[in-house]
């Protein structure tokens, strides 16, 4: 185990956090794989202001100064602004500066070389970009203009017909946005380190420049999170030895039992990261469950009457019914739910190995010093007491039916502060742009490259999709174009068109540069991209639902994928199966159980109580801050949390006092550092903490009242043993 967590120090840990660790999505995973695309990953963005707050896109020497700062991003010629990360780096850039300078350099006009811009926008074309004679190049200019500048700016060249407009002057705006897209040479961009460029360009030119958008924020997120790690560590760390030494009545074995937690995190941390596990920063929830699961042993060997038989039953028991609820979790269509699950798994297997292999017999040897048995009179036993097993499970239960159903669409609420500036931000960039209101959805319809009919059956998906009431349109106030951009509808001087010779004739999109998806030189597919109001989840929710009926009548192999439709598919089937999830959770711990303690009674207590608690901390869950894709494994480790403390309370012994004490330090001991967590400014951790801290006080006390009733039962257990 040493040699294990020694491999970290080769194989450190680096978590990420984009919406790929979220969920699996199909369509982009075949788009990585497949695309012929400069770059497949989902593009950043950067939002560019003057120190002033003046116009830039009217202003040539400003125009002409950001194309510089293109050039010098790329190729690395400025020291003060060049890119200088040495892992990642910029694979493509997309700028309407860029775009403006090709729409006149197709009139052999040079944008870079002009003193005014009279001298790229004359002589006057009455039609700007957008009319019937401009060229390709010119309608990606407008293309751009409309994506890349604020709905507020005056669109002048970029399309006169447009009211209060002119062809005489260039567009009007006091800020852009570049498009930027980033790749590493570990295949995990660091999309920090476009932050970290655009604050070091800020601070040595005469312009404010912004790393911003969703995925921008999904960075900030995972800052956040390793934060809160980094703060609450050592606290938590301070608090479980404090409890352990006042539990145990010796900081020796509390110092000794937090190095086995230790050994068990480094073992598990060093094995994954050497074998190439992608953590994402949401499986460092796992690391204070994983702590607090390895305390149980420590007070049941030290502070409890059963002899080291009895307990190490118990813990095995423990810990198969634990893993048992928590392992229904790598069979869930979340990414991240499989991911957290396997974390929690090894570092509770480890903790079991830990305390039964390496620390047992330090155990038993501060058991001896503190003479437990002296203390080990029986708890008291009342007809009456025998009502709390059953009244608490109607308590639990009625908790379950009184919470509102529903469940919330994952998004990057879920993963910021309330407060935080950065929501913001991007509700202010959503009403300024309509690149940053939409999401992508991305569909793909597998096709042959070479074939006209499979050429025709594509545009005429794209017609369709173009009229469906949820795509977003470039308004112009004349005419409105829809945001399906797939294979080009121009067929040039082909005479017979394909595919391939329509794809590689015409200049595609800024947000695709090559729609075509080929195996070993042979196009098998095409990407249609769609963009959609990111504020309807319904809508989302319906287009989804009628593309793949679209699909189907017409015969078209193909699927949708994109965040918004894959992630609210996910919500909508986690809301139908999640009640069935807890059910299955108390069958697998009920079937578990009985195959260490072969009694159905004692089995059956296990996965009601367990059932019952995961009942309510899903309910509870809707009530502390929404019930979410996120709160799913908590609710499936505090069911694992109940197996534990039930299969104490139901052992076939008599409770004793010493036994009561043993179980409500452990669970305090766990509760101080999820009490911790509660207080994390990352919302599935506080989410996670609020509600584990909740379960093990919940399943701490139905334990209890199990207990009660384990006297008046005790004899039937044995008679079927």
């Amino acid at each position: 185990m040493l040699a294990c967590s020694a491999l970290l120090l080769v194989s450190p840990v680096e978590p990420t956090m984009t919406s790929d660790i979220m969920f699996d999505d199909e369509v982009q995973n075949r788009i990585k794989e497949e695309s012929i695309a400069q770059s497949t990953r989902s593009q950043l963005i950067l939002r560019i202001r003057h120190d002033d707050g003046g116009r830039i896109t009217d202003n040539l020497s400003r125009v002409q100064a950001l194309l510089q700062l293109e050039h010098e991003l790329m190729a690395k010629s400025n020291p003060e602004t060049a890119w200088d990360d040495e892992h990642n780096w910029v694979e493509r850039l997309e700028t309407p500066f860029q775009m403006w300078a090709d729409a006149f350099a197709s009139r052999n006009r040079s944008l870079v070389n002009a003193t005014n811009f009279q001298e790229v926008l004359e002589p006057v074309d009455a039609n700007g970009w957008c009319g019937n004679g401009s060229t390709k190049a010119e309608q990606t200019a407008f293309e751009a203009t409309l994506l890349l500048l604020p709905s507020n700016a005056v669109m002048n060249v970029a399309c006169p017909a447009i009211s209060g407009t002119s062809v005489l002057f260039a567009p009007a705006a006091n800020e852009i946005l570049w498009m930027v897209w980033i790749e590493s040479d570990d295949d995990n961009p660091d999309w920090s380190s476009l932050s970290r460029w655009a604050e070091k360009v800020s601070a040595s030119t005469d312009y404010q420049v912004s790393a911003v958008g969703l995925n921008m924020l999904f960075t900030k997120s995972k800052d956040i999170a390793e934060h809160d790690l980094e703060v609450f560590m050592i606290p938590a760390v301070l608090i479980l030895t404090t409890v352990l030494a006042l539990g145990l009545r010796d900081i020796k074995t509390a110092i000794i039992t937090l190095g086995g937690i230790f050994l068990v995190l480094g073992t598990e941390l060093g094995l994954l990261s050497t074998l190439g596990f992608k953590f994402s920063i949401l499986d460092a929830i796992a690391i204070p469950i994983i702590m607090g699961v390895a305390v149980d042993g420590a007070f049941w060997y030290c502070r409890s009457s059963r002899d080291r038989d009895e307990v190490r039953q118990m813990l095995f028991l423990a810990m198969m019914t634990t893993v048992a609820a928590v392992s229904l979790a790598l069979i869930s269509p979340i990414r991240a739910h499989k991911s957290m699950a396997l974390v929690m798994m090894i570092g509770i297997i480890l903790d079991w190995v830990v305390t039964r292999f390496l620390l047992e017999e330090l155990y038993l040897k501060r058991r001896e010093i503190l003479n437990v048995d002296e203390h080990s009179e029986l708890l008291p036993s009342h007809q009456s007491l025998s009502w709390c097993w059953p009244i608490a499970l109607l308590l639990l239960a009625s908790v379950a039916v009184i919470s509102p159903a529903g469940v919330e669409v994952f998004d990057i609420n879920q993963l910021l502060p309330d407060d935080d500036p950065g929501i913001n931000e991007l509700e202010d960039l959503k009403s300024r742009y309509v690149l940053a209101s939409s999401t992508i959805a991305l569909i793909i319809i597998d096709v042959d490259g070479n074939s006209t009919d499979d050429l025709n059956r594509v545009r005429d998906i794209q017609q369709q999709l173009g009229q469906h009431p949820s795509v977003i349109s470039l308004d112009t106030g004349i005419f409105k174009s829809p945001m399906v951009l797939g294979v080009s509808n121009n067929n040039g001087d082909i005479e017979h068109p394909t595919i391939d010779l329509v794809s590689q004739m015409n200049e595609n999109s800024i947000l695709i540069d090559d729609p075509r998806l080929q195996k070993n030189g042979v196009t098998t597919g095409i990407v249609i991209t769609v963009l959609i109001d990111s504020r309807n989840t319904e809508a989302a929710l319906q287009f989804s639902d009628d593309v793949g009926q679209l699909l189907v009548e017409n015969e078209i192999d193909g699927a949708i994928g994109g965040d918004m439709t894959v992630g609210a598919g996910l919500a909508r089937t986690f809301e139908a199966g999640r009640v069935k999830q807890i059910l299955s959770a108390g069958v697998m711990i009920f079937i578990v159980s009985y195959a260490v303690l072969r009694s159905p009674l004692r089995a059956a207590r296990i996965a009601i109580g367990t059932i019952a608690i995961g009942g309510a901390i899903d309910g509870m869950a809707s009530i502390f801050g929404g019930r979410s894709v996120t709160t799913a494994p908590a609710v499936l480790l505090g069911m694992g949390f109940t197996a534990d403390y039930l299969s104490h309370a139901s052992a076939g012994h008599s409770p004793t006092r010493m036994d009561n004490s043993a179980r409500w330090l452990a669970a305090l001991t766990s509760v101080s550092i999820f009490v911790i967590v509660a207080f994390a400014q990352f919302p599935p951790a506080r989410n996670t903490g609020q509600l584990l801290t909740a379960s093990i006080l919940l399943s701490v006390l139905l334990a209890t009242c199990l207990s009660l009733i384990q006297s008046k039962h005790n004899r039937t257990d044995s008679s079927e043993e």
